[in-house]
C-alpha cells in the first residue's frame, strides 16, 4: 500500500511531508528499501487501483490507475525504472510518482496499468525485478535528507526511542506534526545528503530499526 493511500503525504522530492496519518496513529515503522549495490533491486511488488483512483500521490500528482506509474520508499520521485515479473518475464517501464508500500517484505507498488501489464493483478504479489533507467530520469536536485525512525501519538514513547538512538547516532530529533485531532511526534535523523541518509538507514537496519528517507527541499 502507498503512503499515499493511507492519506499521507511524504517528504516527496518537490515536497515537505504534509502529513503521516495512520502508520502515525499506530506507532509503526516502515522498512526502508535502498539499492544495496548498483541500479537493481529484486523483491515482492504488488499494486493499487481504482479505491486510490483520484487522490494526491507524494509527488504532489493526481494518482490515475490507468498511468503507468508506481510507488516506492527510497528511489527520487520522478525516476524511471524497468518492472520485470520474475514469475513470467513480462517487462513494464514506470515512473516513481509515490511512496510505498508499507508492507512488510514488498518493494513496491504498481498502478493498476501496471500490474496489468505484468500479469500481475490477478495474483496480487509476485516477485520483481526492478532496474533504474539513469539515461531517461531527470537528475535530482539537491535537497536535505533526513531519515524517520518511529512516529507515534506518544511523546514519552518517541522521546524514549531519541534517547535510545541518541547514544549511537547524531542529530536525532523528534519532529511534531499536529491534524485536527491528534498530535505525532516523528522521530527523525538529520542527514545532509542521500548518501547519509543511506548510510544511516544501513546502520539502523544493522542495529534492528527501520527507517523512511525523506526528502526536503
Amino acid at each position: 500500500m502507498p503512503l499515499s493511500a493511507l492519506g499521507i503525504k511524504m517528504i516527496s522530492f518537490p515536497a515537505v511531508v504534509l502529513s503521516l496519518l495512520l502508520i502515525a496513529a499506530f506507532g509503526c515503522r516502515a522498512r526502508v528499501d535502498y539499492f544495496p549495490a548498483g541500479d537493481v533491486q529484486t523483491g515482492i511488488a504488488s499494486w493499487y487501483g481504482d479505491e486510490f483512483h483520484g487522490r494526491a500521490t507524494s509527488s504532489k500528482e493526481i494518482y490515475d490507475m490507468n498511468d503507468l506509474t508506481a510507488a516506492h520508499n527510497t528511489l527520487p520521485l520522478g525516476t524511471y525504472v524497468m518492472v520485470t515479473n520474475l514469475n513470467n518475464g513480462k517487462s513494464v517501464r514506470v515512473r516513481i510518482n509515490d511512496r510505498g508500500p508499507f508492507v512488510k517484505n514488498r518493494v513496491i507498488d504498481l498502478s493498476y496499468a501496471a500490474a496489468a501489464a505484468i500479469g500481475l493483478v490477478g495474483p496480487g504479489t509476485a516477485p520483481v525485478r526492478i532496474e533504474v533507467l539513469r539515461e531517461v530520469s531527470p537528475r535530482p536536485h539537491p535537497l536535505r535528507y533526513s531519515v524517520q525512525v518511529g512516529s507515534f501519538v506518544s511523546r514519552q514513547n518517541a522521546t524514549g526511542l531519541r534517547k535510545a538512538l541518541a547514544g549511537d547516532f547524531s542529530g536525532v530529533y523528534i519532529s511534531i506534526f499536529e491534524t485536527a485531532s491528534q498530535t505525532y511526534y516523528r522521530v527523525r535523523l538529520r542527514a545532509g545528503s542521500r548518501e547519509e541518509a543511506e548510510a544511516v538507514a544501513r546502520k539502523l537496519a544493522a542495529a534492528g530499526q527501520t527507517a523512511i528517507i525523506f526528502e526536503e527541499q
